[in-house]
């Protein structure tokens, strides 16, 4: 006997518990392939604003972050963050701004040991959270860099090898916490690394050459120099290469008429001297640089021989104030240009940060042997003395590498040059005051002896 056929609604009913099943089967197996990925760290969530990397950033432990950021390692952290909680041991900022041997930092920001400075911030990261109010008995954690720190107390006070914790908790987050440590952790092997620079037996024997003689009557070398990359600093010194005259200093980087344009100067000062004349307020230095000298066309070659310079480019208003005596005498614009051109490339920045530190900075000018003085005053960078003195009006009006053009609201004179003026007009005034006592000296005597002949009646002075 045949099977009756089966209702087409039973079909339907079996047919949707098929795919129930094959739905709740595949939602399984991708809810545990999920999972495993996650456990096995393949998993890239993105990091939220409410993250312990973000609290970093923001948080007043600005130096550490700084560094962070300098040392490429925020992609590192991300990952970290990504796979499990992290402890982040932050010094305070004077523990990285003043405490830190100026000698190691150094080192550290340079790039060539970009590696070291990695180890040495993965050396304050422990990828697991660390308890401390829980937490005070001895033990080591593995850091990112795969060294281990020692966390323990002494005299109750709590250690993360031999520094300080000075503050417990001090960023939460759900994701790591951050405590405050009272300075810097050094691994061995930075500290190895910064010893074997400073170590004589890292540094490679170089065979003793003498320094290349200039000979003062033509001012080019006595022997020929040795060969430069293009485009390398100069080996004279730049008083050398502004001898006056047809022979010039040789240069190992070729002018702008060279075969390979590796600095072009004249085109450079043109155009610092066209930003001054579209910036407005230094036509008269302008016009002193291309009319009344011939400074552009020496600053052009300067520049095209591989030299830098800072200009210091006082205002029109400060150029109105200067004197016909002043500019009158023979070589007097140059001279006074020549004291406002640094042979260095100095930015506004640069020098603000130098004056903040040190107070005081005397640069070099192309006026030898006088030095331009700058000092800190008002939050702005102040050049001069007290009573002839500028302050960094315009920065970086024009700074491009090779040439940086810094406006000032005075002109500056040499110190001992407004000496010798104030000098040289006290002796004016002592020789007229002398001069009426001499005539009348050599008038008695001339009135004696024409008293002797009889003659004296004739003149009226003598009477």
């Amino acid at each position: 006997m045949a099977a009756a056929p089966s209702p087409p609604c039973i079909h339907i009913f079996l047919a949707s518990i098929l795919l129930l099943s094959n739905f709740h089967l595949g939602f399984s197996s991708s809810s545990s392939t999920l999972q495993e990925n996650h456990s096995n760290g393949s998993y890239s969530g993105q990091i939220n604003s409410n993250s312990v990397l973000v609290a970093l950033l923001d948080s007043h432990y600005t130096e550490l972050a700084e560094l962070v950021e300098k040392a490429l390692l925020l992609q590192t952290l991300e990952d970290a963050v990504g796979k499990h909680n992290i402890t982040i041991f932050a010094p305070r900022n004077e523990a990285l701004e003043r405490d830190l041997d100026p000698e190691f930092k150094r080192f550290l920001l340079e790039p060539g040991n970009l590696k070291s400075l990695q180890t040495l911030l993965l050396y304050h990261i422990v990828p697991n959270r660390i308890n401390l109010s829980h937490n005070s008995s001895l033990h080591h954690h593995s850091t990112l860099c795969r060294d281990r720190i020692k966390l323990g107390s002494q005299s109750g006070e709590k250690l993360i090898d031999s520094a300080k914790i000075i503050q417990v908790n001090a960023v939460e987050r759900p994701d790591g916490v951050i405590h405050g440590i009272e300075r810097l952790l050094i691994p061995r092997s930075v500290q190895q690394d910064f010893n074997n620079r400073r170590s004589l037996q890292s540094i490679s024997a170089v065979k003793p050459e003498g320094a290349p003689e200039v000979d003062p009557r033509t001012h080019r070398l006595k022997k020929p120099a040795p060969p430069a990359k293009p485009g390398s600093a100069p080996v004279l010194p730049i008083y050398d290469a502004m001898a006056p005259g047809p022979s010039l200093a040789p240069a190992p980087a070729p002018g702008p008429g060279g075969p390979h344009h590796h600095f072009n100067g004249e085109r450079q000062v043109k155009d610092f001297i066209e930003t001054l004349l579209l910036y407005g307020g230094y036509n008269e230095m302008a016009d002193i640089l291309v009319n009344l000298t011939s400074l552009a066309t020496e600053m052009g070659r300067l520049v095209s021989e591989g030299y830098v310079l800072t200009v210091l480019a006082p205002n029109d208003e400060a150029m109105a104030k200067l004197t016909t005596d002043q500019l009158s005498e023979p070589g007097a614009p140059e001279q006074i240009i020549y004291y406002h051109v640094i042979p260095e490339y100095q930015t506004e920045e640069s020098m603000y940060n130098a004056v903040r530190r040190f107070g005081k900075i005397s640069y070099d000018t192309l006026r030898l042997p006088h030095k331009v003085l700058a000092q800190e005053a008002d939050g702005s960078v102040k050049f001069g003395h007290a009573d002839n003195s500028a302050y960094l009006f315009d920065p970086d009006i024009y700074t491009d590498g090779r040439i940086s053009v810094q406006g000032i609201d005075g002109v500056l004179f040499p110190l001992e040059e407004k000496e010798k003026s104030d000098t040289k007009t006290e002796m004016k005034s002592v020789k007229v005051a002398a001069k009426p006592q001499r005539r009348g000296k050599l008038l008695e005597v001339a009135c004696r002896m024409l008293g002797t002949f009889g003659q004296d009646s004739h003149f009226t002075t003598c009477q």
